[in-house]
């Protein structure tokens, strides 16, 4: 099987975005999960009590202790990358990063009053340097956003719940803050791939990224195209049954599924508002203060809208026809009890100017 569009880019400056806001790579369903996770009974109780009650410093002595933290003498090449990242994304503070033994590939970031980016042993095994580079992108990214404290309120909260299964109704308050939790990091990570793609400047290179964190390191064998035709079998396949098993599925886990990661990563390296940010047009960081959290919970209703009218799933287009269905007898019921559909001049309905309808009034 060939490796077409796989070529690996040679070394070349890359655009820098100084005073970038992560509004400008934050995808809109990050915004709305956030806003409803803040809006959930109880979350604001437990963030501040948790903000408190958590040891800052003892995460990082753990770190310190059981893992080789990255540097000009340890794993300079990481660091190299992670100094280019906040470079090119204009992170002033560049943050710690600890490569950590495991198995299991995967990268995090964590951490309440500064980031800490943690990656395993097995995603540096894994990954080239252009596709590591996404990677470190990918966590720098998220700690422009400051999603680090959510992810380690969600880490401790995921632990506890665990721990207190045993006990009748012990952990469904904290069960019903983690499912949130998970609902919000799950669309943050659709920002940081966009944050990724913006300092490695390398779509082959995301891709392939994701494409390994699927299928391992036997890139000759897969193609880039029949992995997102599977994105688009699995998003408009099946029945509403299949659609009620997909949400099953995804509830426990973290991260979106990579064929999805990628295919809403390759639509946003296609539209206008990348290109825009690729040629020095990107909201900046000043900007925020003025910023109208209004503004932005309407844009991502908006998105989510939208998603629900174009999406293929069985479940979301039953949504979407039943909402359509809904607003059409609405205006019926309106027109009928407002004397919309009469013409102006006759409150029966009937002679022909009534037959048109109210034409006039769009």
């Amino acid at each position: 099987m060939t490796q077409t569009g796989f070529e690996k880019v040679p070394a070349r400056d890359r655009r820098r975005f100084p005073g970038i806001s992560s509004r400008a790579y934050e995808h809109p369903a990050d915004r709305s999960a956030l806003v409803a996770l803040r809006k959930l009974s109880g979350f604001d109780t437990v963030f501040k009590a948790l903000s408190g009650l958590l040891p800052e410093r003892s995460l990082r002595l753990l770190f310190l202790s059981d893992s080789v933290r990255v540097g000009e003498t340890q794993f300079p090449h990481l660091y190299a990358m992670l100094r280019d990242a906040c470079y090119i994304l204009d992170l002033e503070k560049v943050p710690q990063m600890y490569v950590q033994q495991d198995p299991k590939p995967n990268a995090m970031c964590i951490g309440l009053d500064e980031p800490i980016i943690v990656v395993t042993t097995s995603l540096v095994e894994l990954l080239d340097e252009e596709e590591m580079r996404a990677v470190v992108g990918h966590e720098v990214g998220h700690a422009l956003s400051g999603h680090a404290v959510y992810r380690t309120i969600l880490l401790f909260l995921t632990n506890l719940a665990l721990k207190v299964a045993w006990i009748p109704l012990g952990n469904v308050a904290i069960m019903a803050i983690v499912t949130a939790l998970r609902e919000w990091f799950r669309k943050s990570e659709l920002s940081a791939d966009r944050a990724g793609l913006l300092v490695g400047q390398d779509l082959q290179a995301s891709m392939r990224g994701l494409m390994k964190l699927a299928g391992g390191n036997h890139i000759h064998e897969m193609n880039v195209d029949a992995f997102l035709a599977q994105a688009e079998e699995y998003e408009s396949s099946g029945d509403l049954r299949d659609s009620v098993l997909k949400i099953m599925n995804m509830l426990p886990r973290t991260h979106p599924f990579t064929t999805v990661r990628a295919a809403e990563l390759k639509k946003w390296s296609e539209n206008r508002d990348y290109q825009r940010i690729m040629d020095g047009h990107y909201p900046r960081r000043e900007e925020d203060k003025d910023t109208s959290v209004s503004d932005s919970f309407r844009q991502s209703a908006a998105h989510y809208a939208d998603s629900v009218r174009t999406s293929k799933d069985p479940l979301f287009k039953l949504v979407g026809d039943l909402a359509g269905g809904a607003a059409d007898m609405g205006g019926k019921l309106r027109d009928k009890f407002t004397g919309a559909g009469s013409g102006s001049g006759s409150s029966s309905g009937s002679g022909p100017e009534a037959k048109g309808g109210a034409t006039e009034q769009g």
